[in-house]
């Protein structure tokens, strides 16, 4: 395999499934986790597991204190994670965190020379999240290839989301044929130390329907 590419990798499902489909694609996979001030690390957990079973090529983990500025339920201990069905954008969306985190992407494939970067961003059932867009995507995309010095040189980096126009279901169907195991995930906005889930979270939420309409059962851990 000679193409390589990097691969937003959080530990959750969404996240497992890009991976997934990027090596049977025949990438040799880099995964680029963030420690950004969430509320716990059982999704870090989970990204340092499956980036291990799945053999990338490297695994990192970057700190980013997104906590120290707040905004969002996920990193200010202050908001409370709402456990009932929010309109508009819901308070668990973090300020320009996928901005930053494809940001981040970009500067090492810059230095691993590779030109392909993959992210589970979903515009169908997702939380209604302005960086989980088709615009947002093309807009960084160009942003990338004006913005470096590859770029410049003429070499063309692209960002894929496989994910981008399936339904939760449709991932999940997905991720099976590709014989992803979903216990090792964590969605949940709220999981214990040891990666259990909540039930009652938009994530959970929308997880649990996924598995119920792709007809599978859903080998979520919960809390109780």
């Amino acid at each position: 395999m000679s193409k390589k590419a990097i691969v937003l990798l959080s530990g959750g499902l969404d996240s497992i499934t890009v991976l997934a489909h990027a090596k049977q694609q025949g990438f040799r996979c880099y995964a680029l986790s963030f420690d950004y001030g969430q509320r716990h690390n059982a999704e870090l957990k989970a990204a340092t597991q499956i980036a291990a079973y799945y053999q990338v090529e490297q695994h990192k983990i970057i700190r980013l204190g997104l906590d120290s500025i707040g905004g969002s339920a996920l990193t200010d201990s202050h908001i409370a994670v709402p456990d009932t069905l929010q309109m508009g954008i819901p308070v668990t969306y973090v300020p320009a965190r996928n901005t930053i985190f494809l940001a981040f992407a970009l500067g090492w494939a810059e230095v691993l020379s590779l030109h392909d970067i993959f992210i589970g961003v979903n515009a169908v059932d997702y939380s209604g999240y302005p960086d989980c867009r088709p615009e947002f995507i093309q807009a960084f995309q160009n942003l990338a290839n004006l913005a470096t010095k590859a770029g410049v040189e003429g070499q063309h980096f692209s960002i894929h989301t496989p994910l981008i126009s399936l339904s939760k279901a449709e991932i999940i169907i997905k991720g099976v044929s590709l014989g992803v195991d979903y216990q090792q995930t964590v969605s949940c906005y709220s999981a214990d130390d040891q990666g259990r889930a909540c039930r009652v979270c938009d994530a959970c939420r929308l997880r649990a329907v996924g598995f119920a309409q792709a007809g599978l059962a859903d080998p979520t851990r919960y809390q109780s």
